[in-house]
């Protein structure tokens, strides 16, 4: 299935020059007056090599169909990541294999895990995430219309610039595609 090159979000599976590749992390870059690119940091799967990789926005890229099964994460030990699914069997997952979206990952969240050839090779994630800001400057209480923003770390150590009236303990939702706040939850 092909999809744009916008609608790329870290996890996915794609077929790139002949191999399978899992999408680390998605920028999509606007450099002055040239023409928006998209750039993401692609993963090998049969191999493990990584690299960085240009696309343009309109460029059609080959999603790759794999076995979806539901889990919920649990949580991690190091970088081993723990999910389980329906039937509670638990898989276990490593940090160099999910790449940027452990930074999304938080207890009890449901996710699908990505299986290729009967082997786990990465997670999609939900397009929007409810995380609590764990440490920020204090909000300003009068900032409310303005477009000044300050950085806040989320529970799994995650930094999202915020507008400048969010403060600690609140819960936002965070746009998992770009790493941005969307909204308060």
């Amino acid at each position: 299935m092909s999809i744009p090159a916008t609608q790329m979000r870290p996890g996915m599976i794609i077929k790139h020059n002949n191999d399978l590749h899992m999408v680390f992390s998605v920028e999509h870059r606007t450099p002055g007056n040239l023409r928006a690119f998209i750039q993401a940091k692609l993963r090998n799967v049969r191999t493990g090599a990584m690299f960085i990789e240009r696309f343009r926005s309109p460029d059609p890229i080959d999603r790759i169909r794999v076995d979806e099964i539901k889990m919920e994460f649990l949580y991690n030990d190091g970088d081993d990541y723990y999910f389980m699914d329906e039937s509670f069997e638990q898989t276990v997952l490593k940090r160099e294999t999910l790449g940027d979206s452990v930074e999304y990952l938080i207890p009890n969240l449901n996710i699908d895990v990505s299986f290729y050839d009967g082997k786990a090779v990465g997670i999609d994630l939900p397009g929007i995430i409810e995380m609590t800001v764990v440490e920020t400057e204090p909000g300003i209480k009068s900032a409310t219309a303005s477009s000044v923003t300050k950085p806040a770390k989320m529970e799994t150590g995650l930094v999202v610039a915020v507008p400048a009236f969010i403060n600690e303990g609140e819960k936002i939702r965070v746009d998992t595609a770009e790493g941005s706040y969307v909204s308060r939850a």
